[in-house]
């Protein structure tokens, strides 16, 4: 896989070289690309929200930004791990697909070309794949998270806003550091970096990253207490070349590998208070058949499972077959960097690929009722151009083209039914492709007052999308959304779909008023968009609509010395959400017809004396469902009900369990809360610093509380309130080249759910990590 991303990474490279060997000016300049001013690096705060450094207060965006000391403090590991620092974001799996939510905007796609709804950059590369959204972080300089649609700076799939992750570039000044630390259940976890110039214009770096540990879960079927043993590791190599005083190029190529089943390791739902509903549509008849009239303190899987047969207990788990995930992922990206005197022009290109592999029980049982191995490829090319303004003058723009193509394969090479030997179940795959010009301007229309205005169009694609049918399939549903018999078709035949275009322009207005030079209000409005798809995963011909999002949004920023506070409120209108639901072993995907989403948040970071730091941040979201007709429930079947009907009971030999077994019909959703979406989230941190034994010593915690919210469309599945407690103590020797850090997470040992995973098989429960902590130990030369 390597040598096809080498070769097209260097096509794609000598292209935009030669681009821009041709616009780099031939004399130096005053500054160099990429560098901030003088004046945004004297203890401001920058990001690059809109594609260009600004100071964070004068940025009409609601943005969460994260130094390397406030992740470190925070024990932040990998990218999820920043949701305890982040109101209103969410981080949730579906197995071992991760996807965040902002504000409520999320998505449970699960199937081939799915896509986000929250865009995941890194180093200004686009990262497409669910499978790899929570990677570990490595010798990260900042995060940025983004809060609301982002579709004219970041285009396609930033419905819900974007999170940006900057790590540090090679250094002339040769330096290396590295760290290792200790926890719980054997967790080991090893990184190194360093950096040096090989001569007056070139400079590499390197870095490492290796963890491993034994999990915290045992198959109470064999007793195995290591059934979650994980190791991962990522390597990272990085080469910048000055070619001029204006002209540089930064390449890296980056590997990871990774075997852990950590998402995976699902047991059995238990509604523990009845509130799940899977009785309640069953007839009176039906009910007596069962002996109950709700489900409270039962397992939602295969109602006659023999106890034994399955787990409940958050650290435990039953299984018999393989349950686990493999990654191995490969990208090479190159940033080149030109001043152009009037404008700074950056080129992003990147090539990458993952190779995984999911095994996954999907009835939470021992029980050998259905097992599914599938590999997922996933390969990436995208080109982007951007081009903005020197700071100083009243017009401030950004401006940029970009292309992107992602190809999502998947082979459903290994089923089990009853207990069957591993056949193939059938597969799907769309490739995204999307063509993209943006423009953004503000203008300053007197010292205290700005006007924004941009607007990108872009065009995407869906092309060579297909589904192939299994052995059971009888039919799939047509372009007209009649069902179209498989007859004469044999099983596993890929069966094509037309080219699905979409064209969109998502406009941005801002108006923004400075009442001083340390404050800024803003009222705007943003729209966004993701792109629409076939669900394949469904064996289905029908389009599933674009997502779109009005966004409108009032705020107030301020920041002088050590104080930084900001607050806003919003209010969107989003239709057409993407809603998908798993049935019988397939993913399918609808559109809810009307959300309606509100709410207000506020942050304050606060450095009361060089050895006190404290943050608070809060967040209130309110999402509804204005129209949803056909949500998805699930329910036990009816062993009254009429053959033929939703709630029927599928007889064994027609491929059902009879009574006892799982069904989906649908309901209406109106009025009910959006899934994955808790009205109040906050949380709270200080780090105190002070001298000890001729060295320096931080103590750190922070507090993360959530407030109760449901899995689902239609508010079956809940999880109540919860809080994450964790903390840190780390001495720096007077050197500062050697560190000594004890730490813990989850200190409460609160216990929640972080996954729900439901199907007409069972529904299933992923757990968060118990009580953890360890020791580190890193030096620095």
């Amino acid at each position: 896989m390597f040598r096809n991303i080498f070769l097209t990474s260097s096509m794609l490279a000598s292209s935009a070289c030669a681009l821009f060997v041709a616009a780099a000016p031939a004399h130096a300049q005053n500054s160099v690309a990429g560098k901030a001013p003088q004046d945004l690096v004297s203890g401001e705060i920058v990001v690059t929200a809109q594609r260009r450094e600004e100071k964070l207060r004068d940025v009409p965006i609601s943005i969460v930004a994260l130094n390397s000391e406030q992740l470190q403090t925070a024990n932040v590991q990998t990218l999820a791990d920043t949701a305890k620092l982040t109101p209103a974001l969410r981080f949730d799996s579906i197995s071992n697909f991760t996807q965040p939510t902002i504000r409520g905007v999320g998505t449970a796609v699960q199937v081939a070309g799915g896509g986000p709804n929250v865009g995941i950059y890194e180093d200004g590369f686009f990262q497409p794949n669910p499978l790899m959204a929570d990677f570990q972080l490595l010798n990260v300089k900042n995060i940025q998270v983004l809060k609301g649609p982002q579709g004219t700076l970041f285009g396609r799939n930033t419905t819900g806003g974007a999170i940006l992750v900057t790590t540090k570039e090679p250094s002339h000044e040769a330096a290396a550091e590295f760290q290792a630390s200790y926890a719980r259940f054997n967790t080991v976890d090893l990184q190194g970096y360093a950096t040096a110039g090989l001569s007056n214009s070139i400079a590499m770096d390197v870095q490492g990253r290796y963890t491993g540990g034994d999990g915290f879960r045992t198959n109470t079927i064999d007793g195995n207490g290591k059934v979650g043993r994980f190791h991962n590791w990522s390597v990272r190599g990085g080469l910048k070349v000055d070619f001029s005083d204006t002209f540089n190029a930064l390449i890296r190529y980056s590997h990871s590998e990774m075997k852990d089943p950590t998402h995976a390791l699902v047991n059995a739902f238990v509604d523990s208070d009845g509130s799940s509903g899977f009785l309640d549509l069953v007839s009176p008849a039906g009910k007596a058949f069962y002996g109950r009239s709700d489900t409270k303190g039962l397992p939602l899987i295969y109602f006659y499972a023999p106890p034994g047969t399955y787990a409940t207990k958050p650290n435990e788990v039953a299984f018999t077959d393989r349950v686990d995930f493999t990654n191995n992922s490969d990208a090479v990206q190159l940033t080149l960097s030109a001043d152009l005197g009037f404008a700074d022009l950056k080129s992003y290109t990147q090539v990458a690929g993952d190779d995984s592999v999911n095994y996954t029980d999907l009835d939470f049982t021992a029980l050998p009722i259905f097992y599914l191995q599938f590999p997922v490829t996933n390969r990436t090319i995208s080109q982007e151009l951007i081009m903005s303004s020197k700071p100083g003058s009243r017009l401030q723009w950004t401006g940029g083209l970009s292309y992107f193509r992602n190809r999502d394969t998947w082979d459903l090479t290994g089923a089990s039914f009853g207990g069957s030997p591993l056949f193939p179940f059938g597969g799907s795959s769309q490739t995204s492709e999307s063509y993209a010009a943006f423009a953004d301007l503000t203008y300053e229309v007197s010292p205290r007052f700005f006007i924004t205005a941009g607007a990108r169009y872009s065009r995407d694609l869906v092309i060579d999308a297909y589904f192939k049918t299994s052995p059971f399939t009888t039919s799939y549903e047509g372009p007209n959304g009649l069902p179209v018999s498989t007859a004469g078709i044999p099983p596993l035949t890929p069966i094509n779909l037309p080219t699905l275009k979409n064209n969109k322009l998502t406009p941005r207005v801002v108006l923004r008023w400075k009442p001083s030079d340390s404050s800024s209000i803003y009222a705007s409005y943003t729209k966004g968009y993701k792109a629409g798809l076939y669900s394949v995963g469904g064996m289905s011909a029908v389009p599933v609509r674009p997502e779109d999002i009005n966004a409108y949004e009032i705020g107030y920023k301020f920041g002088q010395g050590g104080l930084s506070f900001d607050t806003s409120a919003y209010y969107y209108d989003y239709k057409n959400l993407q809603i998908t639901n798993s049935q019988a072993g397939t993913a399918q995907i609808r559109n809810a017809a009307g959300i309606e989403i509100y709410g207000a948040e506020a942050q304050l970071t606060y450095r009361a004396s060089q050895a006190l730091t404290l943050n608070l941040a809060a967040a209130y979201t309110h999402g509804r469902y204005k129209s949803f007709p056909n949500a998805p429930f699930y329910s036990y079947c009816d062993p009254a009900a009429a053959a033929g009907t939703a709630l029927a009971c599928t007889p064994p030999a027609l491929g059902g369990f009879g009574p006892g077994g799982l069904v989906q019909t649908v309901i209406d959703a109106k009025g009910l809360k959006i899934q994955r979406t808790p009205e109040f989230t906050a949380n709270a941190g200080a780090a105190y610093k002070f001298d000890l034994g001729g060295g320096k010593l931080t103590l750190s915690g922070n507090i993360y509380y959530s407030s109760s919210f449901f899995f689902d469309a239609v508010e079956q599945l809940r999880q109540k309130a919860f809080e994450t407690v964790s903390a840190r103590a780390e001495w720096v020797d007077p050197s500062g080249r050697v560190s000594i850090a004890v730490f813990g997470d989850n200190l409460t040992n609160n216990r929640h759910l972080n996954q729900i995973l439901s199907n007409t098989f069972a529904t299933g429960a992923g757990w968060n990590s118990p009580v953890s902590y360890g020791v580190s130990v890193g030096t620095k030369f």
